[in-house]
């Protein structure tokens, strides 16, 4: 499993992460998969956080609202939804247990760790069918 970002979407990753800490960040990953399963990401759609204050420190929401928009952003676009980016302040970016209950198996998860206001470091992760587990995708960015 391979996930490659275009350069111009990672800045936008990082830029929007970097904006929201030091709460969390959030937004979809657009783009297109090849028939060997790699996806490509061609764009992203930063969203603001609707965690209630006070959660969003270590919490995402991304409402159904949200989800029907980039949707149809997407599909306007030519893309499709790949996924999800967020990212983890101060902490290991790897997923969490909460990450997990609210993961769906088809999605890329990327996060990316934001140290003091600056990203640090990008992972990606895609969840079992099983739902048991996320297994690392191998990420490719020229940056």
């Amino acid at each position: 499993m391979t996930i490659q970002i275009d350069p111009p979407a990672a800045a936008a990753i990082r830029a929007h992460l970097e904006a929201a800490y030091p709460e969390e960040g959030a937004g979809f990953l657009l783009g297109e998969v090849d028939g060997d399963d790699v996806r490509r990401v061609r764009d992203v759609l930063p969203i603001a956080n609707a965690r209630e204050n006070g959660a969003r420190r270590t919490r995402y929401l991304i409402t159904p609202h949200d989800t029907v928009r980039a949707d149809y952003e997407a599909e306007a676009r030519g893309l499709e939804i790949l996924g999800v980016f967020h990212s983890h302040p101060d902490v290991p970016n790897e997923p969490s247990a909460f990450d997990r209950e609210w993961a769906l198996p088809w999605y890329s998860y990327t996060i990316t760790r934001v140290d003091g206001g600056k990203a640090v470091s990008m992972r990606s992760w895609r969840l079992t069918d099983d739902r048991e587990r996320f297994i690392e995708e191998e990420l490719i960015s020229e940056n």
